[in-house]
Formats: C-alpha cells, structure tokens, sequence
C-alpha cells in the first residue's frame, strides 16, 4: 500500500502540474500561435529541458539514486551526507563549465536543434537569444533533480514531485503579464517569456532546498576531486545519458527534421503537450518512486520482493494509461479543438496537432511501460542494457522520421517516435524476463487482459459520448466548451469504474468499505 500512496502522492502532484501546464500552453497558444516566435521559444525552452532529461533525470537519476540508496543502507546518514558532497561538488562545477560553453556555442546548439531555422535568419536569431536566456534553467534544475534525489530515497516525495509546479504558476504569472500588457509576438515578448522560465528554475531549486534542510538532511560545499564515489557514477551514469533520455533524444530528432517544415514543430509541441498529461501523471509517478523502492528492496536481498513490486507497478501503469491511450485515439480532435483553437490557433492548426496527437498516443503505453521497466535495470546497477537497447530506439526513431517524413509530414515523424518507443519497451521487457529478474504473477495474468477489454468498452462509450456531445464541442462560448469536454472526461472515467468492476478487475464495493471502516476507527 506505501508503494501506491507514493505514486498517488506523485502523481497527484504531477496532475495538478499538467493541468496548470495545459492553462500555461492554451494561453502561449492564444498569445502567440504557432508561428517563428512559438517556433523559437520552444526550441530556445526545448534546449535546456533536453540536457536536463538527458544529464540530470536521465542520466544522473539512473546513477545517483542506486549509489545513494546504498551508502544510506551502509553507512547511515553520516556516509550518505559524504557521498552527497563528493557527488554535489563534481556536479556543480561541471554544470557551471557546460552553461558557460554553451552561452558561448549557442548559435551551434541552436542549428544542431533546429537546423531548418537557418534559412530564416531572424528566426534563428531569436531562437538563439532566447535559448542564451533560459539556458541557465538547466543548471537550476540538475540541482533540483540531485536534491530530489536524497528526498526521494528517504521517501519524501512530495517537494521534489510539486517543483514543476512552481514552474508552471510562473509562466502563468509571466503570460497574464503579457496579456494585460498587450504584448504582440516578436523579440520582446519572446524574451519575457523566456527570463520566465530562468526565474522559475530558480524557485523550484529554493523549494527543494528548503525541503531537504527541514528533513535534517544537510551537503557540505567541497572542492571537486575525482573520488571512486565520483568515478563510479560516471561509469554508470554515461550510458544513463542514453538509456534514461531515450524519449528525448527521440523528440530532439523529431524538433531537428520537422523545423525544415512551417509549423511543424508547435504542432508536435502541443500534441507533445496533451499526451504528456497520462505519461507525466503515470510515468513520472513510477519511475521517481519504484527506482528506490526497487534499489533498496534488492539492496536487502528481497528479489521476491522485487518482482511483486515490478507487478503492481506494471498493473498500475496499465490501469490508467490504456484507457487514456484509447479516449485520446477516439475523440483527439474534440480535445485539440478545445484546449487550444482560439486566437492564433486555428481550424487548421488544430487539424495538424490533432493528427500527430493520434500518432502519439499510440505509443503512450510503450513510454510508460519504459518507466516500469528501466528501474529493473538501474536499480541493479545496470545502465549499460537500457543504454544499448536506447540506441536500437534512436536509429528506429531516426530512419522512420527519415523514411515517413516525407510522405506524411509532421505526423510520420510522431509515428517515429511511436515505433521507437515500442521497440526499446520491448527490448527492456524481453530482458527482464529472459534474465529472471520479472516474471508476471498470477494476479498480473488474470487483471491485465480485463483491463484492455474495460478500455475498449469505455472506449466506446466515450466515442458515442463525443458524438452527443459534437455540438457543445464546436460552441462559440468557451465555458460551455470546457464544460462538455469535462463532462466527456468524467463519463469516460465512470465508464473504466464500472467496466472494471464488472470485468472482475477490481471489487470497488470491497475497496469502499474497507475506506469506511479505516475512516470510521481513525
């Protein structure tokens, strides 16, 4: 039960983030469109959150947790603080050498990102102006995610899991500043949404850090040296790089091919946007918790353990993210159309982003499932295997964009990214199982085929509820938009509630009187 009261504590935090994110993304929507300043200041915001996912989530997350867990398990705290100074001091330094080259290279980074920006000369300026001003976001947020990662051992998710917040109710701040200003797109108004994203990194490293100094928890500032402590987390978090950003990696293939076409990459940015919702609330809930939870449960000698650990979280997974992959299949245009199509985005934006939102959503299980998987790997110290497996996605991703780009525009290379996911998933499943580090228990063999059968039902439903519903959709007045698209959420959610009862997959009625009687001896 402790595992799923840490995932529903960090994926309620991360809903309530992706909620804020989608007001921040309809308003950037409406503000500025989808033209060369959107275009510019999602690279130029793309930029940083790609050596942040690859270095800091990805790669360092995969490396520090394990390590950390064990030097708690074996030397206490006294040995973790050492460890954590050692780790700090080599990471600072190396961060604030990367920001420094990078301010310098920029113009560089910004034509490996987006190379098709080069026949736009403006374009690729402003890109490059705002990517110097949110660059230093990175370095915020490595720090966040080495903090986040000695609260997360301790289990104290819940700071760590509510920084993103933080970073959305700054843009809003930002974006209704625009918005009460009356500030057109251009270099301006581009500018001030990117010093917003630096200010914002700044506030959720405070978050963090004022959340491990109340735990007690404190890090000494030392001098770099290159201790094993160091040497080994370069071992294993080098391959981390592409073992734990193989979903970015993919994007940044995808943002390089789509900006030679007009439009493309706010396309994929906003389609982007919808399907990370179930796969930040889901996804980012399980790989923060089970990465511990697995490093000291092995750490223990609990391989059993281990394995109904992998179980529910797979079931977990599954619960909540094949019925979101099948509503954003059945109604995605009713979804686009009302988060988005006002202002600067219009029918035929909505018509782009609702096709590459299918292409996606596809994929969304295969990208969650990686959460499950990954942990199985980097919580035995083993970076190396995902990393390979990572590389086979990224050539599928790169030769599919290639191949499919051309004939289906923008969407192929979302179908790219689809087919990469589902290739590195399988890999990473197939080798957990051949190696007997996971083996499906029977609870996981009876429940995970009624799940699919409750979300094709639910499925149905929401399709007939969205064709009811066409006219509310298509309002002129956007509260009654909002309102039919929320009451196609909440049915859809009845629906899986009550398929799942009546398929077997769970007894709600038990669930609710077991919540009673606790409610009623507390």
């Amino acid at each position: 039960m402790s595992l799923l009261r840490n995932f529903a504590t960090v994926g309620g935090a991360t809903m309530t983030s992706r909620v804020l994110g989608f007001f921040r993304d309809v308003m950037i929507a409406a503000f500025v469109g989808a033209g060369p300043v959107a275009d510019a200041f999602f690279v130029a915001f793309r930029l940083p959150n790609l050596f942040r996912r690859l270095f800091a989530e990805g790669a360092f997350n995969s490396a520090f947790v394990p390590l950390f867990a064990r030097s708690v398990e074996e030397q206490g705290d006294a040995g973790a603080r050492g460890f954590a100074a050692e780790i700090l001091a080599a990471l600072l330094w190396t961060l604030l050498a990367l920001t420094a080259l990078a301010e310098v290279a920029m113009p560089a980074l910004v034509w490996v990102l987006a190379p098709g920006f080069a026949s736009d000369p403006e374009k690729f300026d402003l890109a490059v102006l705002l990517s110097r001003i949110t660059f230093p976001y990175l370095l915020c947020m490595s720090l966040v995610a080495f903090l986040s990662g000695i609260l997360n051992t301790y289990r104290r998710f819940a700071a760590a899991a509510l920084a993103p917040v933080v970073l959305n109710i700054v843009m809003i701040i930002v974006l209704s500043g625009i918005w009460a200003s009356g500030l057109e797109p251009g270099t301006g108004l581009g500018a001030t949404l990117a010093a917003g994203v630096t200010v914002a990194g700044l506030a959720q490293l405070a978050l963090v850090y004022g959340a491990v100094r109340h735990m007690g928890f404190s890090v000494p500032l030392r001098r770099p040296r290159l201790t094993p402590a160091v040497k080994r987390l370069w071992a294993l978090g080098i391959p981390g790089v592409v073992a734990g950003g193989i979903t970015q990696i993919n994007i940044a293939v995808g943002t390089i091919i789509a900006s030679a076409q007009a439009g493309a990459v706010s396309y994929l940015y906003y389609a982007d946007r919808i399907y990370q919702l179930p796969l930040g609330v889901v996804g980012i809930a399980i790989g923060v918790v089970l990465l511990p939870d697995l490093s000291r449960t092995l750490r223990s000698g609990e391989d059993q353990a281990a394995n109904r650990t992998l179980n529910r979280a797979l079931e977990f997974a599954l619960a909540l993210t094949l019925p979101a992959t099948v509503a954003l299949i059945v109604v995605p245009e009713a979804i686009v159309s009302v988060l988005y199509q006002r202002g600067a985005f219009d029918a035929a934006a909505t018509t782009a982003t609702t096709a590459a939102l299918v292409a996606y959503a596809a994929g969304l299980p295969a990208f969650v499932l990686n959460k499950v998987f990954s942990p199985g790997f980097f919580a035995r110290e083993d970076t190396v295997t995902p990393m390979w497996f990572a590389g086979v996605g990224m050539a599928v991703n790169v030769i599919g964009a290639l191949a499919l780009s051309p004939f289906l525009g923008h969407v192929g290379i979302a179908v790219a990214t689809t087919l990469a996911g589902w290739v590195n998933t399988g890999l990473l499943a197939g080798t957990l199982w051949r190696r007997g580090y996971f083996r499906l228990d029977p609870n996981a063999r009876r429940r995970l085929p009624l799940l699919a059968l409750a979300s094709v039902l639910m499925g149905v439903g929401v399709y007939a509820g969205g064709m009811l519903l066409a006219g509310a959709l298509a309002s002129p007045l956007l509260v009654i938009r909002f309102a039919a698209l929320a009451a196609l959420v909440a049915s859809g959610m009845i629906l899986f509630a009550l398929f799942t009862q009546l398929t077997g997959v769970v007894d709600l009625k038990s669930i609710l009187l077991r919540a009673r009687r606790r409610s009623g001896a507390s």
